[in-house]
């Protein structure tokens, strides 16, 4: 059976899309199935192709990374968003973690960590670059916790708030279970039961969560 997993391309930047294509297609378990030069058209040519991953810019004409991701997710698509970003100059990452996408990349990072990069987003069980994430969400979440999200800690239990704390510091899932004395698999049930007690639609959204509820603060180690 194939494990070939379909990307879609979608940036302004007719240069770094066929950058891009050139760098995954160079994969044997990677393809290509479309590009987009904005985000109406991502979401289009996402519903046609049904990729696994799309690659999303944040800032594009028309429509921009962020709302096509969420009109995407919206539809029922089950492609997994990674987002297209310059740490220095996309101050809307948390915003796209709560739109849906699954991770980020840095347009400017070594070519070579492309294809795991979308390896790691199509498999969903690990943050993409967790220090990064760290690093983006001290700095544009606030470090007051919000009273109705704070309140919905209530739902999880010990071993779930646990989980999430750990997760929430930018640990794998193994990491995780080596922490708690827990299996992967273990780990991955409770997370799961994480997503859905709290409505959230993936490990990224749970870790914005966990700051923004006071669970876990800026600087301070997970709970």
């Amino acid at each position: 059976m194939s494990t070939e997993l379909k990307v879609l391309v979608a940036d302004d930047q007719a240069l770094l899309r066929a950058g891009l294509r050139a760098l995954i297609e160079a994969e044997d378990d990677l393809r290509v199935v479309g590009e987009a030069g904005d985000g109406v058209e991502a979401v289009d040519v996402a519903l046609a192709t049904h990729p696994d991953v799309v690659l999303m810019d944040i800032r594009m004409p028309r429509m921009d990374g962020i709302t096509a991701t969420r009109r995407l997710l919206a539809s029922g698509s089950r492609a997994r968003v990674l987002m297209l970003t310059t740490f220095d100059a996309d101050e809307y990452v948390v915003d796209a973690f709560r739109a849906g996408a699954a991770g980020f990349l840095l347009k400017d990072g070594p070519p070579d960590q492309l294809a795991a990069a979308v390896r790691t987003i199509a498999a969903g069980d690990a943050l993409l670059a967790p220090a990064l994430t760290s690093r983006l969400i001290e700095e544009y979440v606030g470090t007051a916790p919000q009273e109705e999200l704070h309140g919905r800690l209530h739902e999880l239990t010990e071993r779930e708030l646990e989980v999430l704390g750990q997760l929430a510091s930018g640990k794998s899932n193994a990491e995780i279970g080596e922490a708690l004395f827990l299996s992967e698999a273990t780990v991955k049930t409770h997370l799961t039961r994480v997503l859905s007690k709290l409505g959230l639609q993936s490990r990224v959204q749970a870790v914005v969560f966990a700051y923004e509820s006071g669970l876990v603060r800026p600087g301070r180690a997970a709970r």
